[in-house]
């Protein structure tokens, strides 16, 4: 079996060989990825229903239609996208050739989180494989049967000699970080993005970090309560709200929360029935001390559970759960929740709401419910976030168009469409010149005098409409 080192040497040799540079390798490449998910759906169903009881329906929408989409848009558009973009000139560059050209930055590590196991490791590899790099990747090895499907389907359906799957623990992760790579794009914890960072900065690695944080969601006048309800209950126990976009915690005013509730618990009650823990359409907690995790936030929590609060340890089945009177104290509000635990705050005006959220680190995501445009707008300039999505969750993140990705505490970079082709590409400013014009160039050789340097300044400055001595258009 290769050594870590061992795998990362063939990478680096099958790169150096420029196999991944030509269109028809990446294209190639690209349909055997969307080949992998059309001959093994049902594999990875299992594996996703065995990790998490991960229902098939959010399974399909979630770890393998999102995937297939972004392969579409990706083989759809990629000759476009590795096109040069040409740039404009000034005077003393007129006759030569400006542009900037997509190149792959080499052999690129992608560590995966247990959430979304599939969809969180293999979207990534898209952008990487577009822009022409060899990859490792590093599955979360918390979703166990995920992590061994992972290790079986892609050297079966890729290149072996630029694709390849390390698994392990968090030793075996230390000890891979501890290679030279041209970029590290992981998604998980804050905690351990730290580390990662440490880890670059030893080979000035550059780094992508999707994390995740305190989503809020702003629930702010006029409104339709009932789809409010179903739209924020779908986004919330999504996954048994095990999404790092998942909306964390709801601000509204104390009338507002009297009449969401009641549309809450109906909504709740049509997704999965009298009793939630029989439904097949309700995930659970993926590991025992996950479960611990959360049990022991409701239980040091001062709020009120109004909604749900029953668990299961045996099963890992945690109810969904909404709780009321919380205070920014709450132990709820101290962390990301990361499960099915719903705290609702009052607030009294959007100009508290706003200042709250803008109190706090910045999230991944944010979200604003309200039929008033003048709320929306208000809360989007006025707010900062990784996303943004305003009478709904999570959806945001589906569209291959829109960029994904954190800022400040939240995460660095982006990626899905192309976003994740420019982030595993170096952007290369190239000049072309020829021979012409070498009279004119003798302006800039020494001996150097005011009279060049004048005519110089002139053909070099960027002008500006309007300025004397140039043409308005």
């Amino acid at each position: 079996m290769e050594s870590q080192k061992q795998v990362l040497e063939r990478l680096r040799g099958a790169f150096r060989s420029g196999v991944t540079l030509p269109v028809h390798f990446r294209l190639t490449q690209l349909e055997a990825m969307m080949s992998l998910f059309e001959d093994n759906e049902t594999q990875i169903i299992e594996a996703m229903h065995e990790d998490l009881a991960k229902p098939k329906f959010e399974a399909v929408l979630s770890e393998i239609e999102i995937v297939v989409n972004d392969i579409c848009y990706a083989i759809s558009n990629l000759q476009s996208w590795m096109q040069p973009t040409y740039v404009a000139t000034n005077l003393a560059t007129k006759l030569d050739d400006c542009f900037v050209r997509r190149e792959p930055l080499g052999v690129v590590l992608i560590i995966g989180a247990w959430n979304y196991p599939l969809h969180l490791i293999l979207l990534p590899l898209i952008g990487a494989i577009a822009a022409g790099n060899c990859a490792i990747l590093k599955p979360s090895e918390i979703s166990r049967a995920t992590e061994k499907l992972l290790a079986e389907l892609i050297p079966k359906y890729l290149s072996q000699e630029c694709y390849a799957v390390i698994r392990g623990g968090a030793e075996e992760t230390k000890t891979l970080l501890e290679n030279r790579f041209d970029h590290i794009f992981y998604t998980g914890s804050q905690s351990v993005a730290r580390c990662i960072l440490l880890a670059a900065a030893v080979h000035l690695t550059p780094v992508t970090l999707e994390l995740g944080g305190k989503c809020p969601c702003l629930i702010y006048g006029r409104l339709d309560m009932k789809a409010a309800a179903k739209r924020l209950v779908w986004a919330k126990f999504f996954n048994a709200g095990q999404s790092c976009v998942a909306p964390d915690y709801v601000l509204c005013t104390a009338e507002t929360r009297d009449a969401l509730l009641p549309f809450i618990k109906e909504t709740l009650e049509s997704f999965y029935g009298s009793d939630p823990q029989q439904s097949p359409d309700l995930g659970r907690i993926v590991t025992d001390r996950h479960w611990d995790r959360l049990l022991e936030l409701l239980k040091k929590s001062e709020g009120k559970i109004v909604i749900g609060g029953e668990s299961d340890k045996k099963t890992k089945y945690i109810a969904p759960t909404v709780v009321v009177d919380v205070m920014e104290s709450d132990a709820l509000m101290q962390e990301e929740i990361f499960g099915p635990i719903l705290p609702i705050l009052t607030i009294k005006s959007l100009d508290e709401a706003i200042y709250f959220v803008n109190e706090r680190e910045k999230p991944l995501a944010l979200y604003a419910f309200s039929d008033e445009s003048q709320v929306v707008n208000t809360v989007l300039e006025r707010t900062c976030s990784g996303g943004f999505c305003s009478n709904d969750g999570i959806v945001h993140m589906s569209l291959p168009g829109l960029p994904f990705g954190g800022v400040g505490a939240s995460g660095m970079g982006n990626y899905h469409g192309r976003w994740g082709f420019e982030t595993f590409s170096h952007k290369r400013g190239c000049m072309m010149r020829s021979w012409l014009l070498e009279r004119v160039n003798v302006l800039r050789y020494p001996p150097y005098n005011e009279s060049n340097l004048s005519w110089l300044r002139w053909a070099t400055t960027a002008k500006k409409k309007g300025w004397a001595g140039c043409s308005v258009m």
